[in-house]
């Protein structure tokens, strides 16, 4: 799972989608956004149909403040109801589906004084902060909490199984085979 920069096409464009399944058994609706086929196996290239969200918990006390995601499913479950009760007030469902929580509905306008840069800090990989936009915060047993849209799409690369299923790339296959993948993309938009 990573972020990309890669331009949003029409939201209609799509080649089609695919449903993405945990070993929790949770779903994830996904539109194909590019297939290709690379030393006879098939890849793609997915972005959920729905808008990934994340949870921060903030911590500390003024300038020494900072966000912390939410990660653990404890954590997750014990918070899910009030932070869908927060979006629904925007119109917006909250889910928490496969390799992601999502929210279905219409995300409100981007805002300057609602985004919030995350510094990824990670020695091996060289990654570019990420930008979020707020949609909601609320309070559960007085910690403060903040529900984030990321700006750049989150996107997935899998594999087409023999039995036709999708099967996300591990982080060392992806490393293996992303040269490969960003050359025929690349090729495929000349």
């Amino acid at each position: 799972m990573f972020s990309s920069q890669f331009p949003e096409e029409n939201d209609h464009a799509h080649a089609g989608s695919i449903t993405l399944t945990d070993d929790k058994g949770r779903t994830l609706e996904c539109y194909i956004e590019h297939s290709l086929a690379v030393d006879g196996q098939e890849y793609v290239l997915l972005l959920p149909v729905d808008s990934p969200v994340e949870i921060f918990a903030w911590q500390g006390e003024d300038e020494e403040e900072e966000a912390v995601l939410v990660e653990d499913d404890d954590t997750i479950d014990k918070i899910f109801g009030t932070a869908q009760a927060v979006l629904s007030e925007q119109n917006l469902v909250l889910k928490n589906t496969a390799y992601a929580l999502t929210v279905a509905g219409d995300l409100p306008p981007v805002e300057e004084s609602e985004l919030f840069t995350l510094e990824i800090e990670d020695e091996e990989a060289d990654l570019e902060p990420e930008q979020l936009q707020l949609l909601a915060s609320f309070y559960d047993e007085e910690q403060e909490y903040a529900i984030y849209t990321p700006l750049d799409p989150l996107l997935f690369f899998a594999r087409t199984s023999k039995n036709g299923l999708p099967e996300l790339l591990s982080p060392e296959e992806f490393r293996k085979v992303q040269p490969l993948l960003e050359e025929h993309l690349f090729n495929e938009v000349e």
